[in-house]
């Protein structure tokens, strides 16, 4: 072929948009591309006819095309409207309260209620609806989806967003299917809950990792079935995570306390982010990324990201040895590898915020 006939031919397929880039353009709704939302309650959302609310789209950096968000805002005493999506959704309650209905059959709705710090997520491709219960305040909900490889790989929006298909082993309509109810169980000592509901996750229990450092806790979530998961981890006053990276799409949401976090690629310096509830940063796909509580009460965030511990994770993602040194091929730096000024800068924010350092010396022998 020649050159001629390859500009002709062949260089426009590779010049025209994913459709999943075509789809966001067409909602004409405000779409946020950085690394991090200092608070997901203040972006500013428009109307977005397709679901009936005023939303925005968060297709932040780090999502490198494995995932994206949303934001959706339900008026007082109103709805959106009724959707159903061949892509997988975790949704988290950021204000206000409700409900919502998931069905495949219209004559077997289940319905259940939630608040501020739930978090569900309606099974592939069922019916869901969202209501507002209050007549006074909005809801604002954030969405994490897999929406861009699932419409970029079919190609087709009529397939994503009108497909009757129902994965009748996803979702069962019983009374128990978002009761709250849930099982924990271990994977490869890591202690996993799995529901399709939880009421709050502020509230959830953690558990310790010790290998991720500073005394703090983790619990992994499985939802719905999904090959998308999460997980809530939390540390205490005084102490910061050791820094550590994996792949791309982990919607870091601050649930509790307030602090900072470190983001770089390997060879660079760190950039800042401060965070407090309702803050997001979303890592690059193998940046080094580091969590620094600075505020007088431990500090909780919730991690939804692509790939869990129960399915087989989806477009080839790949397992990373987070809590394997550095030193050893794995993807963590310990304490006493990193750079000295990763401490200095947070005991110079500890001390701006009357706060006592609680992290052992560099250097010395941490206990198990």
């Amino acid at each position: 072929m020649d050159q001629k006939q390859f500009e002709a031919d062949v260089r426009p397929l590779y010049a025209a948009k994913p459709l999943y880039e075509q789809w966001v353009d067409a909602q004409k709704i405000p779409v946020i591309r950085e690394f991090y939302i200092e608070d997901l309650r203040d972006v500013e959302l428009k109307s977005w006819a397709a679901k009936g609310g005023n939303g925005a789209i968060l297709n932040l950096i780090g999502c490198g095309d494995v995932n994206d968000g949303y934001l959706i805002e339900i008026a007082p005493g109103q709805s959106l409207k009724p959707q159903r999506l061949m892509f997988e959704e975790v949704i988290y309650v950021l204000e206000g309260n409700g409900s919502t209905s998931v069905w495949n059959d219209e004559n077997k709705k289940v319905t259940f209620e939630w608040g501020r710090g739930s978090m569900f997520s309606p099974p592939l491709n069922t019916w869901r609806q969202h209501f507002n219960a209050s007549g006074e305040k909005p809801v604002r909900l954030l969405g994490v989806t897999s929406a861009p490889p699932i419409i970029n790989t079919f190609r087709d929006l009529d397939f994503v967003f009108n497909n009757p298909f129902a994965f009748k082993s996803r979702f069962s309509p019983d009374d128990d299917s978002f009761s709250g109810k849930g099982k924990q169980w271990m994977a490869k000592n890591r202690p996993v809950w799995e529901s399709n509901f939880i009421p709050d996750v502020r509230k959830l229990e953690v558990f310790a990792w010790k290998e991720r450092g500073a005394g703090g806790g983790n619990i992994m979530i499985e939802l719905s079935e999904n090959c998308m998961s999460a997980h809530i981890s939390e540390f205490p006053v005084g102490t910061y995570k050791k820094a550590h990276r994996h792949g791309a799409g982990a919607f870091v949401v601050i649930i509790g306390g307030e602090g900072y976090s470190l983001m770089w690629p390997e060879g660079e310096q760190p950039k800042r982010y401060d965070w407090h509830d309702g803050s997001v940063v979303v890592p690059p796909e193998q940046w080094f990324h580091q969590h620094f509580n600075t505020g007088a009460t431990p500090a909780r965030y919730l991690a939804i990201k692509p790939g869990g511990r129960k399915h087989v994770r989806p477009f080839g993602l790949k397992h990373f040895g987070v809590d394997q040194s550095t030193e050893q091929g794995g993807s963590q730096i310990e304490y006493e590898h990193e750079d000295p000024g990763i401490r200095r800068m947070f005991e110079e924010a500890l001390a701006k915020n009357g706060v006592t350092m609680r992290m052992p010396p560099l250097g010395a022998k941490k206990s198990a």
